[in-house]
């Protein structure tokens, strides 16, 4: 409550002409859909990725769909933004000329630049197809997320002039200085959630946190074949049919793979054909940043075959239902979609 006296400013309207939205105590929110499909457009058309004597180009913007709104309230800024978008690139090597596509699903405020989801794909397949999207995928992602970030630095910046209104004594020398306290983000979904982004200057501390984690060591049998099994574990179109779910499975040393919607992601460490898979390996739910690893080896018996699995740093309040999913959604969903039968022990 204001003193006797004084008022509250929120309500101080004599001062200002147009007696508009005084102090940002009121929401207003600037539609930033056409700018940014601009803005998008002046960034990725045409847009060039060179390195090491390799070169791809983006050749056409096949799908642009979303949009981007930027909001005021209380003097806090507050980004929304959602895109779906698909790149068309072209490249040459060995004198073959190659092309393919970039899918970027979900552009949003709810991930940072680094997490956005970016796909390649090619139009055919051949050796020399496979050389570029390794190269689109080694490096052309990250020249592309760097234009993304470039766009949404531009859209805070360009969208934050006169969104926030000069308060009574904002102006110095005939300038308006406009200080927004915070900048807000919430995150767009079905959990929205808001986290405030304020300049914090401190004292460099020490801070670390102890985890409690447990090692998972499990043997399973299939009745099949070693390569059979390692094709279930491996091949896009059998894990999509025992998960149930698009996955993504990238299948080479340092290669991504995500599954189950996103709950299950990492990267494969070690890959020896029908012998032997070694992955960091994480659920959605643990701890940011916090991994496990994971090694499945496969031997092949007279009958059957063995499949010995060896998960470390599992966070202790995960491991019962770490272990759990593992037989749920990995090896019974497995002998069920592909009839490798079960063992009584």
């Amino acid at each position: 409550m204001a003193k006797w006296g004084e008022g509250d400013p929120r309500w101080i309207v004599e001062e200002r002409p147009d007696a508009t939205n005084v102090n940002n105590w009121h929401w207003t929110e600037k539609n930033a859909t056409p700018w940014s499909k601009d803005k998008l457009k002046a960034l990725l058309q045409d847009f060039v990725i060179a390195d090491s004597g390799q070169e791809c180009q983006i050749v056409e913007i096949e799908k642009m769909e979303g949009e981007a709104t930027a909001n005021n309230r209380k003097g806090k800024l507050i980004f929304f933004f959602e895109w779906n978008i698909v790149l068309k690139w072209k490249g040459t090597i060995d004198d073959e000329d190659v092309t393919g596509k970039v899918t970027i699903p979900n552009l949003s405020e709810e991930n940072d630049v680094d997490e956005v989801e970016l796909t390649v794909s090619v139009d055919s397949s051949n050796n020399a197809s496979e050389k570029l999207k390794m190269f689109m995928y080694n490096i052309g992602r990250d020249k592309l997320r760097k234009q993304l970030d470039t766009y949404i630095k531009e859209l805070k910046k360009d969208f934050a002039k006169g969104l926030i209104l000069p308060k009574k004594g904002s102006e110095q020398d005939g300038v308006t200085v406009v200080k927004p306290d915070k900048e807000t983000v919430y995150a767009s979904g079905f959990n929205k959630q808001k986290i405030e982004l304020q300049t914090v200057i401190s004292e460099p501390k020490d801070v670390g946190c102890k985890l409690d984690v447990k090692t998972l060591e499990t043997v399973e049998r299939f009745q099949c074949q070693a390569n059979e099994l390692y094709d279930a574990l491996t091949r896009t179109d059998m894990v999509t049919a025992f998960t149930r779910g698009h996955v993504k499975l990238d299948l080479y040393k340092g290669g991504e793979f995500v599954l189950f919607g996103g709950n299950v992601s990492g990267k494969y460490d070690d890959i020896v054909p029908n012998k032997k898979i070694a992955q960091t390996w994480r659920l959605k739910q643990w701890p940011v940043g916090h991994y496990s690893n994971v090694v499945m080896e496969l031997e092949q018996k007279e009958d059957h075959t063995e499949l010995k699995l060896i998960q470390t740093l599992i966070p202790s309040a995960e491991f019962e239902a770490t272990r759990a999913n593992w037989t749920r959604y990995y090896w019974d969903s497995i002998r069920s979609a592909f009839g490798f039968g079960s063992f009584l022990y």
